[in-house]
């Protein structure tokens, strides 16, 4: 399993909603409105790209899957606020 980072921009609510639908049917969890993060095979990377680009339409749109080592992700900073 691979840690990953998805982020998107895509201009169509309803495309934004399934793309963000399929990334929570791969187990990915919602980071902000547009990012996802969690654990992928390689095998289901490509499957869920391939997901992807079967929902979007003509709206503009940019997806990226970002693949991050252990190392890196061990390294990650985070800060969580909850007021």
């Amino acid at each position: 399993m691979i840690h990953i980072l998805l982020v998107y921009d895509i201009t169509s609510d309803r495309v934004r909603a399934k793309v963000a639908d399929a990334c929570l049917d791969y187990g990915l969890d919602r980071i902000q409105y547009s990012a996802f993060a969690g654990t992928l095979s390689s095998n289901h990377q490509r499957e869920l790209m391939r997901r992807i680009r079967a929902l979007l339409d003509d709206s503009a749109s940019k997806i990226v899957l970002i693949p991050i080592c252990d190392a890196d992700w061990k390294k990650r900073q985070e800060i969580e606020h909850v007021g």
